[in-house]
């Protein structure tokens, strides 16, 4: 059995390397290519200043983090690896997230995660859709994956995305074979389930009243039919 996980991150700034730190980490687990359900989620503090321009993308700010685990904690840290054992990892512009996560890793005295780990669901769009725009939003909108829970970027809300994306990505899933797939709503401010189901509002017959008038005689002359035995038991 196959098992990935699909993972995003929420940053102070764009550089770890000039000091930026992690400070939120999402992981959805797929296992053959199939939601299972579990996920990961910690808000990280930082322990330094966010960027301006950072905080106006995520909506994360040093107060909402204060009295957060720091990476380093048991119940982020290892409790990360732990979750994310040996499977692949899917990220989007996957160097990004890599850079972050193993230098935070490397702080704590833990081994990065190998690239060959990684696959990068920009690369695959870029493979799919060369020379288009291939970012998170815009793929969500040419697979018509809904953007309704996604007010800001959000490391949990971009990896459930994330994980859509890349399932297109990768061939696609039948709807029609997945009899408890539903879609989550916001309607007056709380969360409605819909289910798919019939139409609302049947489509139009096509029929004319002359042809069901001669495809009832039809079957008036038909002798032995099960449907018609059927009917009158």
């Amino acid at each position: 059995m196959a098992r990935e996980i699909v993972l995003d991150t929420e940053t102070t700034g764009l550089d770890f390397a000039g000091g930026h730190r992690l400070i939120e980490l999402g992981c959805i687990e797929l296992e053959d290519h199939i939601p299972t359900g579990r996920s990961f989620h910690r808000y990280i503090d930082p322990e330094r200043p966010i960027d301006f321009e950072a905080e106006r993308v995520h909506g994360l700010s040093n107060a909402f983090l204060a009295g957060k685990p720091t990476f380093g904690d048991p119940d982020v840290a290892d409790a990360f690896l732990e979750f994310v054992a040996d499977a692949a990892l899917i990220a989007h512009n996957a160097a990004f997230d890599r850079d972050f996560i193993n230098g935070e890793l490397e702080r704590v005295g833990r081994a990065p995660l190998p690239e060959s780990r990684w696959i990068d669901t920009l690369s695959l769009a870029a493979q799919r859709f060369p020379g288009m725009y291939n970012s998170l939003d815009a793929l969500c909108k040419r697979f018509r994956i809904s953007l309704i829970e996604r007010e800001k970027h959000g490391a949990l809300v971009d990896a459930k995305l994330l994980a859509n994306v890349y399932l297109e990505l990768r061939g696609g899933r039948e709807r029609a074979l997945d009899l408890s797939f539903s879609i989550q709503r916001h309607a007056a401010g709380a969360a409605e389930r819909v289910e798919y189901g019939p139409r609302p509002r049947p489509l139009a017959p096509r029929i004319t009243d002359a042809e069901r008038d001669a495809h009832l005689a039809f079957i008036a002359e038909l002798k032995g039919a099960v449907w018609l035995e059927l009917e009158a038991a």
